[in-house]
């Protein structure tokens, strides 16, 4: 314990988290050996996990502000889907697919941070209304019909072309927030955006790009998703919210983290650690439902046992 507690920041965080993982594969390797824990079966989570890492990652800028987005699923059906139109019936391939879809995600964090910043009402309401209308673009576009990657086009759905991308959009995130102007600014807002104004600030500024950025990588993972998944369906009512789950669960262990100095770290790891319980539940063979209900729990616990909130803070 002596040991631990000299150790570097970093270092106590890592062996953390590599702890959660170990930890999570060890339970469900019990509960059920014969299905649950091969080496073929993790492989396959951590390249689904891959997939809301890179959406995870960006939409780190944008909770580290204290803000939030309900339009991540809408954000990811759009993009999947202008960006699999452009490659396919356009015939622009892989540049069509990987530019459309991050530039739309781009353009959904543009809108996203101009409404915000314009309407001044929080961003879960602004982003919440937002998904209605990206839902209903998506929809139209789509002409209600299920959209198909064609099979040759598909190579972002596996190794090595999926981890190549992933370590793209982990490299870009890492940079911005520890080598440049805006990632300093991102810890100054979401540490005290009052003084942060005070220093000089463009706040709003900041914020709009933060949802640009953000949209840009949930583009990305919109390339991985119907990469991975062949097809993309067009979905109204907010059903997309759906989507919205895995993203954020990864941006909490970013968050929670953050006083390690592994925020991206920490992401890329919880979000495997996310996979591993769904995972276990599936060879388990329990309902949605208790998978639904379990993973909350195993969050709140998680979050409980890794964030320490000192007395007299604020929560944001």
């Amino acid at each position: 314990m002596e040991a631990f507690k000299n150790l570097s920041g970093a270092n106590k965080g890592y062996i953390v988290l590599i702890s959660l993982v170990f930890l999570s594969w060890l339970i469900f390797k019990i509960v059920t050996p014969d299905n649950f824990g091969s080496s073929d079966m993790m492989l396959q989570c951590f390249q689904a996990s891959l997939l809301t890492t890179v959406g995870a990652i960006g939409f780190y800028f944008v909770m580290d502000m204290g803000l939030f987005d309900f339009s991540i699923g809408a954000n990811i059906i759009l993009s999947a889907i202008v960006g699999c139109q452009l490659a396919n019936s356009f015939g622009m391939g892989y540049p069509g697919l990987v530019a459309g879809s991050i530039i739309t995600g781009g353009i959904v964090g543009l809108c996203n941070g101009f409404f915000y910043v314009k309407l001044r009402i929080p961003s879960m309401i602004v982003t919440a209304g937002l998904a209605l209308i990206y839902e209903s673009v998506a929809n139209y576009m789509a002409g209600g019909a299920e959209q198909v990657l064609p099979s040759d086009l598909r190579a972002f759905g596996q190794m090595p072309a999926n981890i190549i991308l992933a370590l793209a959009t982990f490299a870009v995130a890492y940079l911005v927030l520890n080598y440049t102007k805006f990632g300093t600014y991102t810890y100054a807002i979401g540490s005290d955006e009052f003084v942060a104004k005070n220093m000089g600030i463009n706040v709003d500024r900041f914020k709009v790009l933060a949802f640009i950025l953000s949209g840009a990588f949930f583009g990305a993972m919109a390339v991985l998703t119907i990469s991975y998944g062949s097809s993309m369906v067009a979905v109204t009512g907010m059903s997309s919210m759906s989507r919205n789950f895995i993203p954020t669960m990864g941006c909490f262990f970013g968050l929670a983290f953050m006083k390690y100095g592994i925020p991206l770290q920490a992401i890329l790891l919880g979000e495997f650690i996310v996979n591993i319980i769904f995972f276990g539940f599936i060879s388990m063979g329990a309902p949605t439902a208790i998978q639904d209900v379990i993973t909350g729990l195993a969050l709140l616990i998680i979050i409980t046992l890794t964030t320490k909130v000192t007395k007299g803070e604020i929560v944001k």
